[in-house]
């Protein structure tokens, strides 16, 4: 085999995405490849650089950013899609995503993924202000995504330790296209559309000047989890059920003064209980829709059996969003001038706009004297229950928990808007130089309407306590018609909050061969890059007067200037052995300067056999939300243990079964910045004619992680987090929790990056097999000082599920006009989230397994219309159902169902015409 197939062929592997194989390699040409700023053919890099192609997204059927994300297998199995961040609760829960989608190369987290637009940085989500909003790229207008998985990058920022994702958009481009592309799922619902046009005129070569634009208009319908039949949060025997008693036929609690009093016992039975519901006594929890019997034997040591073994449960979790209505806009132009043969300037204006209907279910609300919500004496649906319960007072007002689904569901219209210009020049100086220079300003906003579900808590709280309003409605019955007048005036319609983040980038660079060596030229570049950035976010209203608020609280503008200059060098030792040194120093204004080398080596000692690895630092600075954000005022939904309590006052409900238990959450300016070490080791081997194999190994070692500690984890660490939970210095109780940003002991993981293509010819067929496969070897880290790290691989967790093995493949075979596209998506088994916080034994039905997700698609593209490519797909091919997990939904959404593994949507076909005018 040539030296130089070889080479195209290691450009194309590095894990090259198998969503559909790639095309024919063009004719080898001086390029930037992302990780370098040195100009180069594309084949001769050293770093695993996995590239897919425009053409590939398509034939697979791909809509939306995230799902291409979705595709490479070293992006992280995380809450970081747009179902799965649709939640309030939960380990380090964005609760002001507004329906965004981040990468996580790695896992490590939004913050640690680097996204670029032609190599350069773009705005963060205006809210969250902790990534780029995967929606805010015009996917439309792209010719090739480019993924640098060695992470801690010298070139464009050694916050990059996740790795580097990279959209390249078409430029020089002349013609005219219009395409339309569809996916509609078999069982309904979740319909996603998609149009676009793209024009170019003018040629670089003949008329020294080209104009490109194009528009991306996407409209995603609603899925909701009643129409799957997995999304189920009520199956026992499996070790799934509701640990919720904020029911639609409201719970009646304990209290002094009210109708139970302090507690009360039934007959035959001595034990003090602190919660009731009529229902439950007769067997009938199941006759109100979605309703169930707490099944106490399943969280008796997660939340009291004194508060459920004569309470009804509510699966809420089947009533969440599998995924939202989204509608967004993508548009995107540039305007290139060839001012000499060795200079071009151009313009570049890109803008988004993304709405989308985030839903939740319906205020779960505890009432009490205090605040005047109990349920009065004589109202018209005061319940008796003395024939349950002997002790029951019929002269005192009732408290209760209540979901409270006459409000609706809680649902918020989030519109995020992106607008980034750019100048730049680029050419040849001397004749020999390469160089760019770019100006830019990025700016996203979000701004956030509640339109159904909110309100006033006191006007709330008022309301209940007037009796008008029926929380005890059997099946058929319906608030009356001065109920439902009655909760209208209550809401809350409107503006609620808005972010807004800036960024004004100069950058520029100059490269170029500098010397000649025995074995080559010696490269080098040098570069410099200044940003500022600014983020702030507000309410609109007082967000303490709305019951069960969503949102942060206000943070008035914050911004920080960051100065770095890099520098690179390319040097060849032997003929067939090439190092690239490079080093970055960044200087934060409000964290300080840091200065981070980076190695790489590319060593051919045959023709079918290449060595390749790197080492490099890594700084990631805290972000803006992570230092700064306002403190939040919050309540668990869930009565919870004190353990340390509970042991001292066994049996308490004061320690043992906390009715509600108040947390404060936001920034803190005194974290330090994550700092990483890390590298990899890879081999790329071309043993036959047509067929070539790439394995690298990487490891990562972090300092200082950056986490966001939720009140279960404060209580769950109880030895190591005194601090942390505040007690009435009197009584012992705790007071409230504060949870929010730590600096968290470290963590380290380790894997293996697998590519594997194969190209044969078959008389007038020609056959493409690719394979882009993870294999986690470890992932370990300690959230506290003095903790252990523990190994999280193949283990159910909150926040990201670590995968042993992850893989897309592909077989693509063409001839003619005719193309057919097979591809498989793998997922492999994890340890469940066990029953009742692990403890006892879980249902003989409960498999402690989440069995592997392997889903099949198959595609046909047929180009022998007149300028017209036609492309139809099956996508989930054999309708296969996502794993079943009995997960508790409280921390991840998905009842019955994970959405970061799995696909809610079924069989879907998808259907995508492009005609070209010219």
């Amino acid at each position: 085999m040539k030296v130089k197939k070889l080479a195209q062929l290691i450009a194309l592997i590095g894990v090259v995405s198998p969503a559909v194989a790639q095309q024919a390699a063009q004719p080898m040409q001086r390029v930037e490849i992302t990780g370098s700023s040195i100009k180069r053919v594309a084949s001769e890099g050293a770093l695993p650089v996995q590239v897919i192609t425009f053409d590939a997204i398509k034939k697979a059927g791909i809509t939306s950013t995230e799902d291409l994300l979705r595709t490479i297998s070293a992006n992280g199995t995380g809450a970081d899609n747009m179902t799965s961040g649709n939640n309030v609760f939960g380990a380090d829960a964005d609760r002001v995503s507004g329906g965004a989608s981040f990468a996580s190369l790695r896992g490590l987290g939004p913050n640690a993924t680097l996204v670029l637009l032609n190599g350069r940085r773009v705005g963060n989500h205006g809210a969250s202000g902790k990534a780029v909003d995967l929606n805010s790229i015009p996917l439309g207008a792209i010719q090739r995504v480019e993924i640098l998985k060695d992470g801690a990058s010298a070139i464009y920022g050694t916050d990059a330790i996740g790795g580097v994702v990279n959209f390249i958009l078409k430029t020089d481009y002349t013609g005219l296209e219009l395409e339309a592309s569809y996916n509609a799922t078999e069982a309904g619902g979740g319909m996603q559309r998609r149009y676009s046009a793209l024009g170019g005129w003018g040629s670089l070569a003949d008329q020294g000047w080209n104009v490109m634009a194009s528009v991306t208009h996407d409209v995603n319908d609603k899925l909701s989890s009643s129409q799957r039949d997995f999304a189920n949060g009520y199956q026992p025997a499996r070790g799934l059920s509701p640990d919720t008693t904020g029911t639609p036929y409201a719970n009646i609690l304990t209290g002094a003064g009210t109708a139970l009093g302090t507690g009360f016992k039934v007959n035959g039975d001595n034990t003090t209980y602190l919660q009731a519901n009529p229902l439950s006594f007769q067997g009938k929890c199941d006759s109100i829709e979605g309703m169930s019997q707490y099944v106490t034997e399943l969280w008796k040591d997660v939340t009291a059996p004194t508060r459920t073994k004569y309470s009804c449960a509510y699966d809420y979790g089947a009533d969440y969003v599998i995924s939202f209505p989204v509608e967004r806009t993508n548009a995107v132009s540039r305007a290139t001038f060839q001012l000499s043969p060795e200079h071009k300037l151009f313009a570049e204006l890109l803008g988004s706009r993304s709405e989308a209907t985030a839903e939740l279910t319906p205020v779960q609300i505890s009432t009490s004297l205090a605040n005047g919500a109990a349920y009065p004496v004589g109202g018209p649906y005061y319940l008796d229950m003395t024939q349950y319960i002997p002790s029951y007072d019929k002269t005192k007002p009732i408290i209760y928990k209540w979901r409270s689904t006459p409000w609706g569901n809680r649902t918020q219209k989030n519109v995020t808007e992106n607008l980034r210009g750019l100048v730049g020049l680029e050419g040849v100086l001397a004749g020999k130089y390469d160089y760019k220079v770019g100006l830019s300003r990025a700016q996203s906003t979000t701004k956030t309407d509640l339109i159904n579900g909110y309100g006033w808590t006191d006007k709330i709280y008022a309301a209940l306590g007037s009796g008008k309003i029926n929380p005890w409605l059997q099946p058929g019955q319906s608030q009356t018609a001065d109920a439902m007048q009655l909760i209208e005036s209550t809401k809350f319609y409107g503006r609620f909050q808005h972010g807004k983040t800036t960024m004004t980038q100069l950058d520029g660079s100059i490269s170029g061969e500098v010397f000649q060596l025995p074995a080559g030229a010696v490269s080098m570049a040098a570069g410099v890059d200044l940003r500022r950035e600014t983020y702030e976010f507000a309410q609109d209203v007082d967000a303490t007067k709305i019951l069960l608020a969503p949102g942060n609280a206000t943070q008035k503008e914050v911004s920080r200037n960051i100065r770095a200059v890099y520098a690179e060098a390319l040097i060849p030792i032997i003929k067939d052995l090439e190092v690239q040194l490079a080093v970055r120093r960044d200087d934060y204004s409000v964290i300080g300067a840091t200065t981070n080398p980076k190695v790489s080596f590319r060593w051919q000692p045959t023709q079918n056999l290449m060595f390749r690895g790197s080492a490099s630092e890594g700084f990631l600075a805290p972000s803006f939300v992570q230092l700064y954000a306002g403190r939040l005022s919050q309540e668990l939904p869930n009565g919870v243990i004190d353990q340390e309590g509970c042991a001292k006052h066994p049996g308490d409900p004061a320690f043992c079964a906390i009715p509600r238990l108040n947390y404060n959450t936001g920034g803190n300016p005194n974290l330090k910045p994550e700092t990483s070490k890390q590298g990899t080791l890879g081999v790329v081997v071309a043993p036959m004619e047509g067929l070539t194999a790439s394995l690298d190994f990487w490891a990562i070692n972090i300092q200082d992680r950056i986490l966001n500690r939720t009140p279960q984890v404060v209580l769950n660490n109880w030895q190591y987090l005194q601090e942390y939970i505040i007690r009435n210095p009197q009584t012992g109780v705790i007071d409230h929790v504060e949870a929010g940003w730590i600096n968290a002991a470290g963590l380290k993981t380790r894997g293996l990056d697998i590519g594997l293509r194969g190209d044969y010819k078959i008389g007038t067929y020609k056959t493409v097999a690719t394979l882009d496969g993870t294999w986690m070897k470890s992932f370990k880290f300690a959230e506290f000082e003095g903790q252990p790290y523990k190994e999280q691989v193949g283990k159910f967790a909150t926040r990201d599920v670590y995968l042993r093995w992850k893989h897309n493949a592909s077989v693509s075979v063409a001839r003619g006009d005719w193309s057919v596209l097979f591809t498989n998506k793998f997922a492999s088994h994890y340890a469940d989230q066990v029953p009742n916080g692990g403890k006892g034994t879980p249902p003989a039905g409960f498999d402690p397994m989440v069995r592997h997700y392997s889903i099949f698609g198959v595609s046909g593209t047929y180009t022998g219309f007149k300028n017209t490519t036609i492309t139809a797909g099956i996508q989930n091919l054999f309708d296969k159902d996502p794993p079943f997990t009995a997960h508790n939904v409280d921390e991840v959404v998905g009842a019955g169902w994970d959405p970061r593994v799995a696909d809610g949507r079924g069989r879907s076909f998808a259907f995508n015409i492009k005609y070209k005018f010219f």
